[in-house]
């Protein structure tokens, strides 16, 4: 008997692919487009029916299309990476800075290279975490995403950077981002490039088999000799690259960046590739499919903004004039569209394709038995268990002091007292103040509202990144009910809970019914509920809101003296005079989550689905009915949030919530819950909360120093939360899952050997 050797089976690699270069599912796509092209034409002549929307359309995909070339290798290997945009402007922001002469004014070269060396090292960063760290993909891309955005924000301080006289300089790069003597920009042609060598790599190469193999069943590529976790970082490296060239089209064709470059393009580009016939399950995908997914949705993108031309009668005096004007959809309906297509493209894989949609209903036309269903799965998330369970065990032993120290949200309510003591340190004249204190409870409160509900979805196993989106969903409905329709305020904010947590049923109805991952749901909900919240309002700022309604974001004085019964004086007076409402409202809904979470059978049902929700199924345990209503639980968090959020400031804008998801995950791990599952307290989500509302604090603290004084930038304070939660991840995965400190304690004899005698069997 001999083996295989590598080269023969790199020769027949080809051979042995389960996908080709292209396919049905793409001249399918083309019909699609092709229809919808020849609609928008009939609708919007104006634009659609000239020779430069085709044009239009393909230049502004190129970008997003070169970016779903490197997505197509992450997907296909079960992996995902929400980190492409921050890197296509983070790689975009250090090229401007390196070259501008408002900055440092480099050569292009030197630019350029630096421009590849931070993709290049934010790739590797992204690989290493997922392969060799094991932190779940969606949680390390989700933090260099943030971390990316910092970084954008903090290298351009939030200005725009232009340097168009020096790019004339340089026109052999710049024109790269213009149109040619053919007709069509230059862009188009480095995507076409992109796309087929991106297709024959992947088809074609020995890369490609091995991207296949790993995503198809990476336990058993591993046993055939493939190098999974070489694989899997290769394909965040190339993810990486290509945002980066990417980048450099939008700063060739631009010659400037502004601070929100990249912001959202990673749903624009993952549902590209989805949409393009790629499995969120790993395994299957084409790279011509992605690219066609990528026209497609910009497609759609266009056909939305452009809107349809309509005459309107204005009277002018006595005259009526016909006006030509365009009728438009509102502001956020577009990224709403996007995040159903995200959704409708992740359910179309699994259950028309895979599931054979088609086949069945053919099948039961010609009155045949219905080809078999294969068996669907799931996404496999690989990483460590949580111990949670064992290690509450062995806190059990020590008394005092010691039982304190082994408890997993210890870390969290001892770094809260050392972080005050710093600030009280560094400002003790206005640290210890009331006005500060009022000011981080404000802080803190909001944070803490998402952490109550965010706790049992991570306690259980999942994860809800949609939170920022539902409180803007719920702020802007009551806004909405109030200033636009009316209505009494009790009615409004019955109405904008009632939005929220039909976004948490919508979240968990498609988790439990359907088998979506929790992060490729909330994702979708992530980008819909911050549309629909944008189109309530019409992109623009609502106030003006009853006085009653206002009083819940107040202080309690204030909502005392309404109803007559304010005390006058005395320390019932200074106490109601510093304590606001929503604070009371955080309080007690805390406690009430935190007895249910901790003190009744659904709290254990939640930690026992988490824990393995495999054993809490054969335990009689209705694990998809306790991950439903854990997610909705969030949801109505998030919508209390909303309403006091709006009570507070007395107004909304459209851009509450944002990136509070980032804290409220992270104050989560912060304060000792496993992103694994099967671990989690409100007491430690709220200690991460104030961590965060600490940390937020210090940064933007004035310290002085004699006759100078020092502020941190604050477009770096996501750069720091983002560098927290990685650690906190890194932490619960390789010291509190290994038991590290309990080791130590018994190699140094730091506890009595008997309390760990039970369990050295």
């Amino acid at each position: 008997m001999t083996n295989d050797t590598g080269s023969e089976r790199a020769a027949t690699a080809d051979q042995r692919l389960p996908m080709q270069l292209v396919g049905g599912w793409e001249v399918g796509l083309l019909a699609f487009m092709a229809v919808l092209f020849l609609f928008a034409a009939w609708i919007n002549p104006n634009f659609f029916g000239t020779s430069a929307a085709l044009g239009s359309v393909l230049r502004d995909a190129s970008r997003f299309g070169v970016m779903a070339v490197g997505m197509s290798f992450v997907i296909v290997n079960k992996d995902l990476d929400l980190s492409v945009g921050s890197i296509y402007g983070v790689t975009a922001t250090v090229f401007s800075v390196s070259y501008s002469t408002s900055y440092y004014d480099s050569g292009l070269m030197t630019a350029v290279i630096w421009s590849l060396g931070v993709g290049l090292l934010f790739g590797v960063i992204n690989g290493t975490l997922v392969t060799y760290l094991r932190v779940p993909a969606f949680i390390a891309t989700l933090t260099t995403l943030f971390i990316g955005r910092g970084f954008v924000t903090g290298l351009s301080g939030g200005k725009t950077i232009s340097f168009l006289q020096k790019a004339d300089a340089d026109p052999g790069f710049f024109m790269l981002g213009t149109t040619n003597a053919i007709g069509f920009n230059n862009q188009i042609l480095i995507f076409l490039v992109v796309a087929i060598v991106g297709a024959l790599v992947l088809s074609k190469t020995r890369w490609g088999y091995e991207t296949f193999a790993s995503g198809g069943n990476t336990l058993a590529a591993s046993y055939a000799g493939i190098p999974t976790n070489w694989v899997r970082m290769r394909a965040y490296i190339i993810s990486a690259l290509c945002a980066t060239v990417a980048g450099m089209m939008a700063v060739a064709e631009g010659r400037g960046i502004t601070a929100q470059y990249g912001q959202g393009l990673e749903l624009i580009v993952i549902a590209s590739v989805i949409v393009g016939g790629a499995s969120i399950l790993g395994g299957r995908g084409r790279v011509i499919g992605a690219a066609m997914g990528v026209i497609l949705i910009v497609l759609i993108d266009k056909v939305l903004r452009e809107g349809v031309p309509i005459m309107r009668t204005m009277k002018v005096g006595d005259v009526d004039m016909q006006i030509r004007a365009v009728a438009q959809l509102p502001p956020g309906a577009v990224p709403a569209f996007l995040g159903l297509i995200l959704l409708c493209a992740v359910l179309f894989e699994p259950y028309v394709i895979r599931g054979n949609l088609f086949g069945r209903l053919w099948a039961f036309l010609r009155g045949q038995p219905a080809p078999p269903v294969p068996d669907l799965g799931g996404v496999a998330i690989e990483g460590a268990q949580t111990k949670g369970a064992r290690m509450i065990t062995r806190s059990h032993r020590p008394r005092g002091l010691a039982a304190f120290i082994a408890r997993r949200d210890a870390p969290a309510i001892l770094l809260v007292v050392v972080l005050w003591l710093v600030g009280f340190a560094l400002r003790p004249d206005f640290w210890g103040g009331i006005d500060n204190s009022f000011n981080l409870l404000l802080a803190f409160t909001e944070v803490s509202l998402l952490c109550i509900g965010l706790t049992f979805v991570i306690a259980n196993g999942d994860i809800d990144l949609s939170v920022g989106s539902v409180l803007a969903l719920a702020g802007a409905t009551a806004a909405f009910c109030m200033k636009n329709l009316e209505l009494h305020p009790f009615l409004s904010v019955l109405i904008a809970l009632t939005a929220g947590t039909l976004a948490g049923m919508i979240n968990g109805f498609l988790m439990t019914r359907f088998k979506l991952p929790a992060f490729v749901v909330t994702l979708g909900m992530f980008y819909m509920a911050r549309g629909i919240s944008a189109w309530l309002v019409e992109g623009r700022q609502l106030s003006e809101f009853p006085d009653g309604f206002n009083l819940i974001g107040r202080k309690l004085i204030e909502l005392l003296t309404s109803l007559g019964i304010a005390p006058t004086e005395g320390i019932w007076f200074d106490i109601a005079a510093a304590l606001s409402m929503q604070t009371i409202i955080m309080f007690v809904i805390a406690v009430f989550a935190g007895v249910v979470l901790a003190y009744t059978p659904i709290g254990q049902a939640v930690l026992a689905t988490g824990g393995n929700q495999r054993a809490a199924d054969y335990a009689g345990i209705r694990t998809n009915r306790i991950r439903f209503w854990s997610i909705v639980f969030s949801a109505l968090c998030a919508s209390v949030a909303g309403v006091i959020y709006i009570a507070f400031f007395r107004a909304f804008n459209p851009s509450a919530g944002q990136l509070r998801e980032l804290d409220a995950i992270a104050a989560i791990i912060i304060g000792g819950a496993s992103i694994f599952g099967g671990y989690g307290t409100i007491i430690g989500a709220l200690a991460g909360a104030a961590v965060i509302a600490l940390m937020r604090a210090l940064l933007s603290l004035q310290i002085i120093f004699g006759d100078r004084s020092f502020t941190m930038p604050q477009h770096w304070v996501n750069v720091f939360i983002g560098l927290i939660l990685i650690i906190a991840v890194l932490a619960d995965i390789w010291i509190r899952q290994n038991n590290v400190f309990a080791i130590l304690a018994q190699k140094y004899r730091l506890r009595p050997k008997a309390a760990l005698e039970p369990f050295n069997d």
